[in-house]
């Protein structure tokens, strides 16, 4: 019974990748084999890995090989594996449907380049690997099977804007994919991809360490010869074919750094984190003693796109004992440091460890802070003896990093010590909390800083009046994960944290913070009544009016309580689902402003004028504008404004 070829169309993403890939001009062709390979590979390894819950998926002891088989003649080029091969539904939904590996990202970065081309290596980003292959073949047909499954699928393209789906007989589990290779056209830089020493090179230079055999069969001719190495007279030439491994299979974790090249480390580091760019850093360890591990891990340079999915794998490689186990071992690493690649094998780890165990398995937590060590002494090996290249560094992942002060733990103080900030010190250059502490006056003992949208914002907030008036250094903090590790971290180096927006400010000796303190209950005692007038005018907003001694051109602010959430952290909880009761907070007047002494005036004469309550909203929308607050009731504030424009006019 002949089986029934269905056609399908691509989706829309879909047909504008096809569609860039057999069109644009690429950099550097040779990468789709690169990344075929890399996807036998992954299917290999995850035929293995789910062979140890499964053992009838590796019934008959199958060797996971990866064949290449080029026909010069028919011009077509088959990369084939045994690994977990796909269903039917899978081919349709991970071949046919590729947005939610990231297409619609990959298209966009295609259209902003001007030349409409990419690096080399910038098609394993976005998980669209497979279809690199459209960049060589004018027709593509894939076969696969699934383990456990009795039937195959066959998926053919040939330069439409539709592929087919058939069911095929195919003998065991595995993946074929085969390339109908363009015509060579040295213009375009396209290559004979059935020529033994091409696919020579391109394994070597890409895939050298790929942990299964990558095998090729080789023809040439035989001769019989004499004792002395001669062609017998009359000897007819052999055609022998025989087949030959092409990569070199050594781990690269388990090779000595001098055994390896700069761009041998790029190549596994682009293989296992499909980045176009080289590391940032690589850092490589052997463990020894009670535990034994190696570990090579690496740094990226630019923040990985796949951070910015919820659904994103991450984590490391997990091998034991040179088998790979997973490749997303979360347990590995913290959440702060989630953007680390690269592989750890361990001697001791059983190989039937699951899920359930990593999380509770002490040999796991104890390489977890061996690997968090190391990635932190490198990090600040960098920050003491090239801050350069570790600024560079901070710009993209130091968000990240300020996760783990707040998340606590054994590293919180070596994190908070690489931590870099803007300062109203010079706004060229970031600083450090200790770096901060050197430039602290010899009568303080208080690191302050302010959390805010930006630094424009935190720069014209009027809680830095007094702070600027006397030069005093100003920590400002504009991420949204600050308003979080402050609020959780009191202290550094012996040195209080203090929000400026938050409870009473002293500056100054002791002699100033007296005269100050003694000045600021004359202004009391002289406005009591007016403060306690607008303080039952904004009752339903604010929990106290007071002067305040932070003020110096502002004619108010609004400060909370030490213990207060601030208006940040508040708006960000409720946007994470969680039910936030409003903190009501607390009212600061400039006493020498003359908005505050014509309220006194006007208090005075009469005491119940209606015109308080307008100027007490108004003051309070004032001071919560200033700080880059949103008004409840904008109309209202806005008529408000209008009425005393019209009065003043």
């Amino acid at each position: 019974m002949t089986a029934t070829v269905e056609t399908h169309e691509f989706q829309t993403e879909a047909r504008q990748l096809l569609d860039l890939m057999v069109h644009s001009i690429y950099s550097n062709k040779d990468i789709f084999l690169r990344e075929l390979i890399s996807n036998s590979s992954d299917a290999s390894d995850r035929r293995k890995f789910e062979g140890v819950q499964q053992p009838e998926l590796l019934e008959g002891n199958p060797e996971m090989e990866i064949w290449l088989e080029p026909d010069p003649d028919a011009r077509t080029l088959t990369v084939s594996d045994r690994g977990i091969g796909m269903s039917r539904a899978e081919v349709m939904d991970l071949i046919g449907t590729i947005a939610k590996s990231g297409t619609k990202e990959f298209v966009e970065k295609l259209k902003e380049s001007k030349e409409k081309s990419v690096s080399s290596d910038m098609i394993g980003q976005f998980g669209v690997g497979f279809y690199s292959g459209f960049m060589v073949a004018d027709k593509v047909t894939l076969e696969t099977r699934r383990a456990g499954e009795a039937t195959a699928t066959r998926w053919e393209w040939s330069g439409e804007g539709t592929y087919t789906l058939e069911e095929v007989e195919r003998d065991e589990p595995g993946t074929s994919i085969t390339l109908h290779l363009k015509e060579t056209d040295d213009e375009d830089g396209l290559s004979d991809y059935t020529q033994e020493w091409k696919l020579r090179s391109i394994v070597k230079k890409y895939s050298d360490f790929v942990a299964y055999p990558i095998k090729m069969n080789i023809e040439r001719t035989e001769v019989e010869r004499d004792e002395e190495g001669k062609a017998k007279e009359g000897a007819e030439e052999k055609t022998i074919i025989e087949a030959q491994t092409l990569n070199s299979m050594k781990a690269i974790w388990l090779k000595e750094k001098s055994e390896v090249s700069d761009e041998e480390l790029t190549e596994f580091y682009k293989h296992i984190s499909h980045d176009w760019n080289k590391p940032f850093e690589t850092i490589s360890a052997k463990i020894e003693g009670t535990l034994e591990y190696r570990l090579l891990l690496f740094i990226p340079e630019k923040l990985p796109m796949d951070q910015l999915y919820r659904d994103a794998k991450l984590g490391l490689q997990l091998y034991v004992k040179r088998v790979f186990i997973m490749d997303d071992c979360k347990e590995l690493v913290p959440d702060y440091l989630r953007f680390v690649r690269g592989v750890v094998d361990s001697e001791d780890l059983s190989l039937n460890i699951s899920r359930e165990i990593l999380q509770q398995d002490r040999q796991i937590q104890r390489m977890q802070k061996g690997i968090v060590g190391k990635v932190l002494d490198s990090l600040m090996s960098l920050f003491d003896k090239d801050r350069d290249r570790y600024l560079q560094f901070w710009k993209e992942f130091g968000r990240i990093l300020k996760e783990g002060i707040y998340l606590g733990g054994e590293s919180k103080e070596q994190l908070l010590g690489m931590a870099l900030f803007e300062s109203t010190e010079d706004d060229s250059k970031l600083t450090s909390l200790a770096e901060y502490v050197l430039r602290m006056k010899p009568d303080q003992d208080t690191i302050y800083y302010m959390t805010g949208e930006s630094r424009t914002v935190v720069e014209n907030s009027p809680h830095l009046e007094a702070f600027k008036k006397k030069d005093y250094e100003v920590l400002i903090l504009t991420d949204p994960v600050d308003e979080v590790w402050a609020q959780s971290t009191p202290e550094f180096d012996g040195k209080t944290l203090q929000s400026i927006g938050k409870g009473d400010v002293e500056l100054g000796s002791e002699e100033e913070k007296k005269k100050d303190d003694e000045e600021r209950k004359a202004q009391e005692k002289k406005f009591e009544t007016l403060l306690e007038c607008l303080q039952k005018k904004l009752d339903e907003v604010v929990k106290e009016v007071r002067i305040s001694n932070r003020l110096e051109t502002s004619a108010a602010c609004l400060v909370g309580s030490e213990g207060d959430l601030s208006p940040q952290l508040e708006e960000m909880m409720k946007s994470m689902g969680q039910d936030m009761p409003k903190t009501k907070r607390i009212l600061e007047v400039n006493p020498g402003h003359p908005i505050v002494e014509k309220l006194q005036g006007m208090f005075e004469a009469d005491p119940d004028a209606a015109e308080l309550s307008d100027y007490a909203d108004l003051l309070y929308g004032q001071a919560l504008l200033a700080e880059g607050g949103q008004l409840k009731d904008p109309g209202k504030f806005a008529k408000l404004v209008a009425d005393v424009m019209v009065k003043a006019l």
